[in-house]
């Protein structure tokens, strides 16, 4: 890691043209990009063409909240781009970050049609496939998956992808609390 300070490695001005907020900080550190890894998780959010970087950022950080590992399709957002890392406050580094997979027993959240997500039996489903903003998971996706699930509301159409993709997160982790008890 390298660390730019604005007036005594770097110029201020330079540091100004780099930045991407209104108001440049006076330090910037600069990392080497991690390579997208072959590490899985128990539990993950595999995101196909997840566009917006704050919702990236926002489901590293939930991941990292429930100790899952994400993986990201083509299209998805850079999760290293700047939005991303703001969303992700940290989160991002902690992270298992692979390419996406569906993976054996996967779960398609899906807005409409599906189980409810509380009643999937999560002993055997621990691992969410989420689709992007707009068209959610193509057809051939869902097929590959075991089961769908969707997140009752009451008056609107769909969550935000990265509030759905947390709602999963949380609600599996509800679950294991609950077997926890004696």
């Amino acid at each position: 890691m390298d660390v730019l300070v604005a007036g005594e490695n770097v110029e201020d001005a330079l540091l100004a043209d780099v930045a991407t907020l209104a108001h440049p900080p006076r330090v910037v550190g600069v990392f080497r990009k991690r390579e997208v890894s072959s590490t899985s998780s128990p539990t993950t959010l595999a995101l196909w063409r997840v566009a917006d970087p704050g919702n990236v950022g926002t489901l590293l950080r939930s991941a990292d909240a429930f100790g899952a590992g994400v993986m990201l399709s083509d299209g998805c957002a850079d999760p290293f781009g700047p939005k991303a890392l703001r969303a992700g406050m940290g989160s991002t580094f902690r992270v298992p970050v692979s390419a996406f997979e569906v993976l054996p027993g996967a779960v398609a959240l899906v807005a409409e049609g599906g189980e409810p997500l509380a009643r999937i039996d999560f002993e055997r489903h621990s691992n969410f496939v989420l689709g992007s903003e707009r068209e959610g998971l193509p057809e051939d996706i869902v097929k590959q998956c075991e089961q769908r699930a969707t997140i009752p509301t009451a008056r609107v159409e769909s969550l935000n992808v990265a509030m759905a993709g947390t709602l999963a997160l949380y609600t599996r982790a509800l679950w294991d609390t609950s077997r926890a008890r004696p």
